[in-house]
């Protein structure tokens, strides 16, 4: 059975990514996006990150570009806005397609996990997956789940 940790993805500065390096530990993946609505979450999963980062969470977010073009920036700018705006110290990724023919093959494999209210497809920016331990994922989170509701199952994961 496939895992998280069969996955890789670009880096935000263009190096190539193992998803095994983070082997052992519980994953949220986000898609982001820095002019949505949504976008004061970054704060929310900052904050999450620095809570639980020592107990083994890692946050893993892939801007996409894909809904209402709030995600138009290039790498660099991304960066500097994530870093600047909100102190984002999770590993943040290249753009990504997270629907469709072209989205990343860690999303078509999350979304045919866990699917959501619009079936497998992903409805909006900042739809959140837990990913445990064991890199299967766990549960997916709407866009309007603010990140510090996910605190008891975050909890859960890191328990193993």
């Amino acid at each position: 059975m496939p895992s998280i940790y069969d996955f890789s993805a670009k880096a935000i500065d263009g190096t190539e990514t193992d998803l095994s390096e983070y082997q052992g530990k519980a994953i949220l993946v986000v898609n982001t996006a820095s002019k949505c609505g949504f976008t004061p979450q970054y704060e929310g999963l900052e904050k999450l990150y620095e809570q639980y980062k020592d107990d083994g969470l890692v946050i893993l977010g892939f801007p996409c570009d894909q809904f209402g073009h709030q995600e138009p920036g290039s790498e660099t700018e991304i960066q500097e806005f994530c870093t600047l705006n909100y102190g984002v110290a999770f590993p943040m990724f290249a753009k990504v397609e997270v629907n469709g023919n072209d989205a990343h093959p860690l999303y078509k494999w999350l979304r045919a996990a866990k699917k959501g209210l619009a079936g497998d497809k992903i409805k909006w920016n900042f739809t959140k997956f837990l990913v445990g331990k064991d890199g299967q994922p766990i549960k997916r989170y709407g866009s309007t789940t603010k990140p510090e509701k996910l605190a008891a199952d975050i909890e859960q994961a890191l328990k193993g």
